[in-house]
C-alpha cells in the first residue's frame, strides 16, 4: 500500500480502536482488558493475510469496509 493509504488506514484503525474501546467481551485470556487497536489491526490483517502496510491498494475500500463491519460487530 502506498504511502498516503497506509496513513489514512492507520488513522482509521486508531478511530475504530477508539470507538470500541470498552465494547469488547470479556476474554480470560485478558484479565486486564482486551485492547481495541490491536484487535482491529489483528483482525484485518488475519482478513486480509497482510499486514495493513502490505495491503495492495485496490483493497483499500474492503479495508474500509472490514473496519465499519467490525466496529458494528465487537467480539
Amino acid at each position: 500500500m502506498n504511502k498516503e493509504n497506509t496513513g489514512k488506514l492507520w488513522k482509521i484503525i486508531q478511530e475504530a480502536g477508539d470507538y470500541l474501546l470498552g465494547q469488547l467481551p470479556d476474554h480470560p485470556n485478558h484479565p486486564k482488558g482486551r485492547n481495541p487497536y490491536a484487535h482491529v489491526a489483528i483482525c484485518v490483517k488475519n482478513k486480509f493475510n497482510a499486514s495493513y502496510k502490505d495491503i495492495p491498494d485496490e483493497n483499500f475500500d474492503d479495508v474500509l469496509k472490514y473496519i465499519e463491519f467490525l466496529k458494528q460487530n465487537p467480539n
